[in-house]
């Protein structure tokens, strides 16, 4: 099991009068080349419990064991198991440094001791997995670059150390349709061709409702839900209590349904949904 977590709690300002606990006993577990979507409101400790996977947080209480590494151990190898679980941020800005693209993508590479033609094949290898051309992009000054193009190379740069687990924390925020689009189309090769464990934290309903495989999904720092993406998004009820929005599939059908027209529950794959709702609108509503 690449992450095992047990009864995981986490405080900020930890022993001060401002300590806010912001995850509570938490246990869950991700298998190999699983599409985990990890939902829940602003604030829920979506990020903080991601960023126990790659050791950025230490257990303060309870177990997180990432491909056999027990964190908290004194002799965990903790630079291994970062160059294991890459992590992309939301804004890019935080972890893109160097001058150039070539450059940043070849900094983890570099830390990891690999001769210099083997850094340059991977980070080849690594802008062509994001769809960046080497030769276009390799010198471009990073500044120059687009958000949706820096989210590209952030991407690369985690890609290049060869990662078993991939964490993606909102990555398409602030993006346009297209930039958006582009980086989704850009997660979905990886999975299917690389079948990296990815772990991908947002706030867009729609995103993750036609990528992952299986939710946790989390409230207040407690586990609210697990399952599979259609079992989760079954629970509409809950998901608006705590202030998530129902992907807009789901809202359109949920109308269509309120009107008398019949479809199934949770419709989340697009093709699905419309070849579910031309049936609907062809055979009418129900009674007439």
């Amino acid at each position: 099991m690449p992450i095992e977590v047990t009864g995981l709690c986490h405080s900020y300002k930890k022993g001060t009068p401002f300590e806010n606990k912001v995850l509570h006993e938490i246990n869950l577990h991700i298998a190999d080349g699983e599409f985990v979507g990890l939902i829940g409101p602003t604030q829920s400790g979506k990020t903080t419990l991601a960023q126990h996977f790659n050791a950025l947080f230490i257990p303060q209480k309870g177990i997180v064991v990432v491909n056999g590494c027990n964190t908290s151990e004194k002799n965990a190898d903790l630079i291994s198991l970062r160059q294991q679980v890459g992590y992309v941020f939301q804004n890019p800005d935080y972890q893109l440094f160097a001058s150039t693209v070539g450059e940043d993508i070849s900094f983890g590479p570099k830390t990891q001791k690999l001769a210099a033609g083997e850094i340059e094949n991977r980070v080849r290898a690594a802008m062509e997995q994001v769809g960046l051309d080497y030769d276009t992009f390799h010198r471009r000054d990073i500044f120059a670059l687009s958000g949706g193009q820096k989210r590209r190379v952030a991407i690369a740069g985690v890609l290049a150390c060869h990662p078993q687990i991939l964490i993606l924390d909102d990555i398409t925020a602030g993006l346009d349709p297209r930039g958006r689009e582009e980086i989704l189309g850009v997660v979905r090769k990886l999975h299917r061709e690389e079948k990296i464990t990815i772990i991908f934290i947002s706030n867009s309903m729609d995103e993750v409702a036609v990528l992952a495989e299986r939710i946790i999904l989390i409230d207040q720092g407690r586990i609210s839900a697990v399952g599979s993406t259609r079992e989760v998004f079954k629970q509409s009820d809950k998901l608006r209590t705590i202030g998530l929005e129902l992907p807009e599939i789901m809202n359109i059908a949920n109308k269509l349904r309120a009107c008398g027209y019949h479809l199934p529950s949770a419709l989340l794959d697009p093709e699905e949904a419309l070849n579910a709702i031309s049936s609907a609108l062809e055979e009418g509503r129900v009674g007439n």
